[in-house]
């Protein structure tokens, strides 16, 4: 089913309204309600007051006496009438006949309604709601008391109920129109809002805000950089899984000042400058760290904080040891091609002459020492990758006129998968080279190698006929930057770099040597990626 996505400010709009409409229509009932009730009992209290106050005037209670009381009593009831705004001031005596009443025909006759009995029986004074003459209304009652105490009479006020309502009707409609205009507002305030926000967002949507998260947590562990960012006051507002591991923190950072966290004078160069740093060095838990630093801008305040990311530069040196080895495989891959084409062009040239005998010799030579190393490399080593190595090994010894001898006893299987190729290249590839140059100037140049994988560990063999090393230089040999060869050129990192990769895969590296054999080098790496079981 198809989700129709409404936009932020149209939900704003529409939650706004709803509940605009919601409080005014509930508000509006309850206010009608109330103020009828408050109105009703306001008629009816003033209706009552007025009776009272009429059942007290002297003048009335002694027009009682006379023969006929309404000559006095009906102008001075019609007086009132006017003056408070009832419909009408009733006066009555104790029969419930009228002395006054604003229509002079109804003078004379008993009133109406049948809501007199508490007034002229009880001596109560009460509001009641009644039809009359002039149609429903609400009265207060009053009785009218002689000199003795005895009631005589009494007196009865109204007001009308549809003039009640009326007024009633008035005022819901101003409250109405006032509801009108509150609703009007808070519909303008909700747009305003909305477009705030809306600004705020940078014109997103919610669900693309959403969206954006997730893709940013995504990128953020994805990538093998740590990240970190601050805010305009020093704290830490994300940092990634990566930044955690490099810097050996634990549990959430956020909030947390980043200075002791990591080193923060380059962050706070930026955060002041807004400049950017690039490859920054610095060393953090005997580690190099390269930083660079970027300021997260704000059009309206400027620097809001800072973006960095970092990576150990071990690593990048790895990697482009990596990258040097396999431009070194490539090369003696180019040398076996070489040293293969300048054999069929010397084949060639023998064919040309006519030394059919000697090309036939030399072709069988050629296919017996290749038939023999074949056997060797096709059959007993099944990991393509070895054998990849190997083959461009053997085309840069022949170039170089350099024996190298894999030996007949050496067998492998494919290798484990967390021997990556780049593991191989850089341990074998650095070996074997060095064994290379071990021997270049040697009169009988021999380089052999040998590879088992029997037993719990993966064991490669590298020896050469070498003039070797004293026992002195062995703590030596794996030091970045040390080398026995004379030269300008920067040495002493094919056997660190081979080191390093045995280590990280868990495995050991021993080297022997005497002035008579040469050197010897040997590799034990754990089949399993643990390396619970080594070879002492």
């Amino acid at each position: 089913m198809k989700t129709i996505k409404v936009s932020l400010q149209t939900k704003i709009f529409g939650l706004v309204l709803i509940l605009s409409l919601i409080l005014i229509l509930l508000l509006t009932g309850f206010y009608s309600y109330m103020e009828s009730k408050q109105i009703e009992e306001n008629k009816g209290r003033l209706a009552l007051e007025i009776s009272r106050t009429v059942s007290y005037i002297p003048t009335i209670i002694d027009a009682f006496k006379s023969d006929d009381p309404s000559i006095t009593i009906e102008p001075i009831a019609e007086k009132i009438r006017k003056e408070t705004g009832a419909e009408f001031v009733v006066i009555g005596n104790k029969d419930g006949v009228r002395y006054s009443h604003p229509e002079k025909t109804k003078l004379g006759r008993k009133m109406t309604g049948g809501d007199n009995d508490r007034a002229l029986t009880k001596g109560e004074y009460y509001v009641s709601k009644a039809k009359g003459t002039l149609g429903p209304s609400i009265r207060g009652k009053s009785p009218i008391f002689n000199k003795q105490g005895e009631i005589i009479g009494i007196v009865s006020v109204g007001f009308l109920l549809e003039d009640v309502n009326q007024q009633i009707t008035d005022n819901i409609r101003r409250v109405l129109i006032v509801s009108l205009f509150a609703l009007f507002i808070s519909l303008i305030g909700s747009i305003l809002l909305g477009r705030n926000i809306r600004r705020d967002t940078m014109g997103l949507e919610p669900y693309e805000i959403a969206t954006l998260y997730k893709e940013k947590n995504a990128v953020l562990h994805s990538v093998k950089e740590g990240i970190l960012a601050i805010n305009q006051g020093g704290y830490i507002t994300m940092m990634n899984q990566q930044a955690k591991e490099l810097l050996q923190l634990q549990g959430t950072v956020r909030n947390r000042k980043v200075d002791g966290l990591f080193p923060s004078n380059y962050l706070y160069e930026v955060l002041k400058t807004g400049i950017s740093q690039t490859d920054k060095e610095m060393v953090w838990n005997d580690k190099t760290v390269i930083v660079n630093c970027t300021p997260i801008m704000d059009g309206k305040i400027g620097i809001k904080g800072v973006v960095a990311s970092f990576r150990d530069k071990t690593e990048i040196e790895q990697m482009i040891n990596t990258i040097s080895e396999v431009k070194r495989y490539s090369e003696d891959l180019r040398a076996q091609t070489h040293e293969f084409t300048n054999k069929l062009y010397f084949l060639l040239g023998l064919l040309q002459l006519g030394e059919y005998n000697e090309a036939i010799e030399m072709i069988q030579g050629e296919t017996q020492a290749l038939q023999f190393q074949n056997s060797v490399v096709f059959k007993q080593i099944q990991d393509t990758k070895i054998q990849a190595i190997l083959l461009g090994k053997l085309g840069k010894a022949s170039e170089k006129k350099i024996n190298f001898e894999i030996n007949t006893d050496s067998y492998l299987e494919a290798m484990p998968v967390h021997i990556k190729l780049s593991n191989l290249i850089v341990i074998l590839g650095n070996l074997i080279d060095n064994a290379f140059e071990a021997v270049y100037r040697s009169k009988d140049p021999v380089v052999k190698f040998f590879a088992t994988d029997i037993g719990s560990d993966i064991i490669f063999e590298v020896s050469d006929n070498g003039k070797g090393f004293d026992e002195a230089e062995i703590p030596l040999l794996f030091e970045r930057g040390y080398s026995s060869k004379m030269g300008t050129a920067p040495r002493g990192f094919g056997l660190s770099n081979a080191e390093q990769a045995v280590l990280e895969l868990n495995g050991m590296i021993e080297a022997q040597s005497n002035s008579e054999s040469g050197a010897i080098f040997t590799v034990y790496i754990p089949k399993n990626a643990q390396g619970d079981e080594m070879v002492g």
